[in-house]
């Protein structure tokens, strides 16, 4: 039996998964409902991670810390060894999370009323962080393409010719799976620098490889470009430690590293809390085996789901090459969002993410977690075709 066949009881934990379903969905009550919509694994993190906290707690003294020489090493290391890429530790710059690094990143390096550049159907926090720090949006939408999004360039260089300052990179794609190569990353970095743009690569997921896919560092393959390149990352996606709030940007340039820590000062940002270090330290240094096998067992829970849900009329999954989420098309069921939801929540009993929350390109589309135990996934199996019996 897999450590991941466990099911964990989450309930009554003050989890957003399971606890705020409520609010989330508009429900009275949700006690009944299967969640499987947020980007939370329902697996406990591994030992080792557990083991240095608990160590960490018995010291019984919190006061003021800051993050050790080993916890630097450990980033340098992991992204040495999982991704073929040599950073300097003088180029890391911490924060609390990644959706945190995207605000510092736009508030340090455009302006109030410049425009950021993003390519939808993509994670939230793109429209939302430049739009509440006061900048215009510009979506270049992605074009779907043999079931899958691609980048239409013409399109790109067009809007980035519109005097974009900044151009929001999901890498590998969120809500998409898909892992960009490295002839389409080295085009928007060459389409970037001709117009002068800076590029803020968020690259959260990209520990979460399936299947022998292997993730591009975009700073990596930059050349010459790679100063106008903030590279945005954490171990929380990978480990399920988005609770302890730890992330770091990696900057090879000085002068926009000087820009963030200006506006960390600015907003009284400190260093990352005593226990973010620590758990950091031991993900990236003990914790390998653990996300090996996990990668396995979500493979596995996404064959299963594709398999059984691929024979109903309409449904079509095409397997992603990263991340834990499956990107449903229902678009054939002639169903709108609105229709399709209700039926999820209220017949199936259960909580995925519509596609319109990736933007108007993602209509017709759903989100589905399968980071939990098989027996979660089949239970989320069942309730889907209960949804669709009508």
């Amino acid at each position: 039996m897999s450590i991941f066949d466990q099911t964990i009881k989450r309930r009554c934990t003050n989890s957003v998964k399971w606890d705020a379903m409520e609010n989330v969905y508009g429900l009275q009550d949700a006690s009944d409902i299967l969640p499987m919509w947020v980007a939370d694994m329902d697996f406990a993190a591994p030992v080792a991670v557990s083991k240095a906290l608990q160590d960490h707690a018995e010291k019984t003294v919190f006061g003021y810390s800051f993050v050790n020489d080993e916890a630097v090493k450990a980033i340098v290391d992991w992204q040495n060894t999982h991704h073929d890429w040599h950073i300097d530790k003088e180029s890391i710059v911490f924060c609390n999370g990644v959706v945190a690094a995207l605000a510092d990143s736009v508030k340090a390096l455009t302006n109030p009323g410049d425009k950021v550049l993003i390519s939808s159907p993509v994670y939230p926090p793109f429209y939302n962080i430049p739009k509440s720090n006061g900048r215009e949006i510009v979506s270049c939408p992605l074009v779907e393409k043999d079931g899958t999004f691609v980048y239409d360039f013409e399109a790109f260089e067009q809007a980035l010719a519109q005097n974009v300052k900044a151009y929001i990179l999901c890498n590998p794609h969120n809500p998409g799976g898909y892992v960009w190569d490295e002839a389409t990353l080295k085009e928007i970095v060459r389409l970037c620098a001709k117009y002068d743009v800076v590029i803020i690569s968020d690259e959260i997921h990209s520990d979460l490889m399936l299947d022998g896919s292997k993730h591009t560092p975009l700073a990596r393959i930059a050349g010459d470009e790679i100063d106008r390149i903030i590279t945005c990352m954490a171990p929380t996606k990978t480990f399920n430690l988005a609770g302890i709030q730890v992330a770091y940007m990696i900057v090879t340039d000085k002068k926009k590293r000087m820009l963030l820590e200006a506006v960390h000062m600015a907003s009284g940002q400190g260093s990352l809390n005593t226990f973010a270090s620590v758990a950091l330290q031991a993900a990236y240094t003990e914790g390998s085996p653990w996300l090996n096998d996990m990668l396995t067992y979500i493979s596995n829970n996404m064959d299963y789901v594709i398999a059984e849900l691929g024979q109903l009329p309409g449904i079509h999954i095409k397997k992603p090459q990263g991340t834990y989420l499956l990107w449903i098309d229902y678009r054939e069921l002639g169903l709108d969002e609105q229709e399709i939801m209700k039926r999820l929540l209220e017949n199936g009993k259960l909580a995925l993410e519509p596609g319109s929350k990736y933007g108007d390109e993602g209509r017709g589309f759903l989100r589905m977690n399968v980071a939990c135990s098989f027996d979660t996934v089949k239970d989320g199996v069942q309730r889907f075709k209960q949804a669709l019996q009508q």
